[in-house]
């Protein structure tokens, strides 16, 4: 039998078929590291550790990503409250996720990138979508211009050409 995921854009359930021949990519969002991670974060990370097993089991080379967030507004908040740096904030939390990780018994990703590693590329990319008009800015946030991006919603079922979702106090109208 083979290995059959439900494609939420066609609403469908579809053979597993790699990219790349005999190989396996896979990208997991890590922990937000401004505090212990939860049950609910590892239910992700089992979840993916079942599959990268079954995958490997199945003869694929599986190689996985998973980031961690060690920046946003809780880390930051948190940082300046207590006075110190964010990786000084944040170190203590990615060594108790790696801890609890292990005692779970889920296998480690190949690649762990920390998001502040990468602030350089990510305001280079936004100041591109600026650029082209697809994104803009309002009180010193950057927006992503969804009526710019056709496809936008697909995956919920939402016109994006109509702006998205309004949700109002009765209900949601799109």
């Amino acid at each position: 039998m083979a290995l059959r995921f439900y494609n939420t854009l066609t609403r469908k359930l579809e053979e597993f078929r790699p990219l790349e021949a005999g190989r396996v990519t896979l990208y997991t969002c890590g922990p937000t590291v401004y505090d212990r991670a939860h049950i609910g974060n590892f239910r992700t990370f089992l979840s993916e550790d079942i599959l990268r097993r079954y995958l490997n089991w199945k003869g694929y080379d599986v190689v996985q990503v998973k980031n961690l967030t060690d920046v946003d507004d809780r880390t930051i908040h948190a940082a300046v409250e207590q006075g110190v740096s964010l990786r000084e904030l944040t170190e203590p939390f990615i060594e108790a996720f790696f801890e609890d990780n292990d005692r779970l018994g889920i296998e480690r990703a190949e690649h762990y990138p920390r998001a502040t590693d990468y602030v350089p590329q990510m305001v280079e990319l936004v100041e591109k979508l600026v650029e082209r008009g697809l994104a803009y800015t309002s009180d010193g946030s950057v927006y992503f211009e969804i009526s710019k991006f056709p496809d936008y919603g697909a995956l919920a079922q939402i016109d994006g050409s109509r702006g998205g979702l309004i949700v109002t106090e009765s209900g949601v109208v799109t």
